[in-house]
Formats: C-alpha cells, structure tokens, sequence
C-alpha cells in the first residue's frame, strides 16, 4: 500500500469575507468544530487543516449566528464564504442612529 503524504493525508476549510454584498461592520467570528479559529474583519480570511471526515463551521456575529456541517475528504480543500448584510431597514438605522440588525449568512463556493 503507497504512502500518503501530509498534505493528501489532510483536508483543510476556508472561510472567507470578501463579498462586496457585505456590510463592512461588526466582525465575524469563525469556530470550526466548536472550537474559535478567527475574527474575521471584511477583506479577511481564515484557512484551517482537519482531519478527513465530518465537520461544522459556524459563523457568528454577535448578534446572530449560522451553521454549516459538511463531509471533507483527504487531501480536499472545503471553501466558504460569510456575508455580514444589513436587514430591510439596516442601513436606515445605522445612519440615523448608528446600530442597526446585521445578519450573518455563508454559503459553499465551489
């Protein structure tokens, strides 16, 4: 049986917050499996190594959060992205009175 290498032997999952549809307020916080890897500021990004297997990303920005759960093989890169948007009157309220609901979303690329 042929040896693996490190990099085959492992998968690794980004989270990314680069989408121009994002509000550029509050950060994000990213855990992977329940455990905190980054605060991510628009324009950031976070890459973490796992174990080949079934994992869960969650997104949080204080003031709500997401899940998302997803099987990574070895060797295979997972890649997300997570939105920070503004609700219907977001913008409204934040100009007129600075705080406003923001709601946190992410999604798979391919």
């Amino acid at each position: 049986m042929p040896e693996q290498s490190a990099s085959e032997a492992t998968a690794r999952v980004t989270v990314s917050r680069t989408s121009e549809q994002d509000s550029h307020q509050r950060q994000v916080i990213v855990k992977v499996d329940g455990v905190k890897k980054a605060e991510l500021l628009f324009g950031d990004s976070v890459t973490v190594p796992l174990t080949p297997g079934h994992h869960k990303v969650e997104v949080d920005n204080t003031w709500n959060w997401k899940t998302v759960e997803f099987d990574a093989a070895p060797g295979e890169h997972v890649k997300f992205r997570t939105v920070n948007k503004t609700g219907h009157w977001g913008w409204f309220l934040l100009s007129a009175i600075g705080v406003g609901l923001i709601f946190v979303s992410i999604e798979r690329e391919n």
